[in-house]
């Protein structure tokens, strides 16, 4: 198996008991996760050497996400301690047509202000096969950004496969920031993982294809996926696309263009979802994992990335706690959900 860095922030996540709403909870429950710790986290559960870098303050607040990675497998060797805070957000979970929400308190964290000279990415990248990223992490700070290029420039001199998935969030930049930051870093990505809003908002692309509406019709992101192919020099360009039919109702699948081939995975109904925060963080560390174990097999790589996910959707927490024998087996067709004795 394979040695996979990801370079972001983790925090804690403060939810309600079950779909509770803020203004009516005494109690809050402490999820750590986050973008870039959640890929490390699947990566962990199939096998591979995952690595989170950030950086997390001495106390034991921060010793309370370190803890959990160490839990799951996610090794720590390149997070940095210090600073004074980590970063927290409020997640309220929605059901039937009212939506989850999220109500962010991060600033100033301690990966938010961490400089150059915390890590060593010479060292970090030495050996690794994998190295991924998000739009998140640029996003948190002007520093975070700065340490996102220097993580990408250290990848690239090792050889090292990079990919980013662009997961914009409007709650920490604007378009206009986002796409002077990300475009920039985009001539060191081999796999861009996207829907269709993250291609139009971080890099300035639009699809043919109102999703909004429901439709996810796949021919409109064919041309898309050449275009920002031929802009970037993507080896690969993923997107996964959600039906949304209500907070608890989505229809899922996803869309992989290698240059040649452009490939559409079976489509998961996921009725109920349990919770849906990191879905697209699971699939894109059962993507990463499924380009290692199937090289130039882009399709199985796929279909194992939108089953990982699919699961995901069912498994409270940031985090898909799931093997890779039973995504393989849902991949597989096995989608009944009867006991296993």
């Amino acid at each position: 198996m394979g040695k996979i860095i990801t370079l972001g922030e983790i925090m804690l996540r403060l939810s309600p008991n079950g779909n509770d709403r803020f203004v009516q909870t005494d109690v809050f429950r402490i999820i750590p996760g986050g973008g870039e710790a959640n890929v490390a986290i699947s990566c962990a559960n199939y096998g591979h050497d995952a690595y989170l870098v950030t950086k997390l303050p001495k106390h034991e607040i921060g010793q309370i996400a370190v803890n959990s990675l160490r839990r799951y497998g996610v090794k720590t060797d390149y997070i940095a301690r210090g600073g004074d805070r980590i970063g927290l957000y409020y997640c309220e979970t929605g059901a039937s047509m009212r939506p989850s929400k999220v109500i962010y308190d991060r600033a100033h964290s301690a990966i938010a202000e961490a400089d150059p000279k915390d890590f060593d990415f010479d060292a970090i990248m030495e050996g690794a096969d994998w190295f991924h990223w998000s739009g998140i992490t640029p996003a948190i700070s002007d520093k975070a950004a700065e340490l996102t290029k220097l993580a990408c420039e250290a990848a690239k001199r090792h050889g090292v496969t990079v990919s980013v998935d662009l997961n914009f969030r409007k709650k920490l930049w604007t378009s206009e920031k986002a796409i002077s930051i990300m475009r920039p870093l985009m001539q060191y990505v081999d796999v861009c993982i996207c829907n269709e809003e993250d291609a139009e908002l971080c890099l300035g692309f639009k699809p043919e294809a109102d999703v909004e509406g429901g439709e996810t019709n796949a021919a409109g992101y064919e041309g898309i996926f050449r275009q920002m192919k031929e802009a970037f020099g993507f080896k690969y360009v993923v997107s996964t696309l959600r039906e949304s039919f209500s907070a608890t109702h989505n229809g899922w699948k996803a869309l992989i263009y290698n240059g040649k081939e452009f490939y559409q995975s079976k489509r998961y109904e996921i009725n109920p979802i349990i919770d849906r925060v990191g879905g697209g963080d699971s699939f894109s560390g059962g993507l990463i994992h499924g380009m290692l174990k199937y090289p130039g097999d882009q399709a199985s790589a796929l279909e194992f990335a939108v089953a990982a996910s699919a699961l995901k959707h069912t498994i409270n927490g940031d985090y898909n706690l799931v093997s890779e024998d039973e995504v393989l087996s849902l991949a597989g067709g096995n989608a009944n959900g009867r006991v296993q004795r």
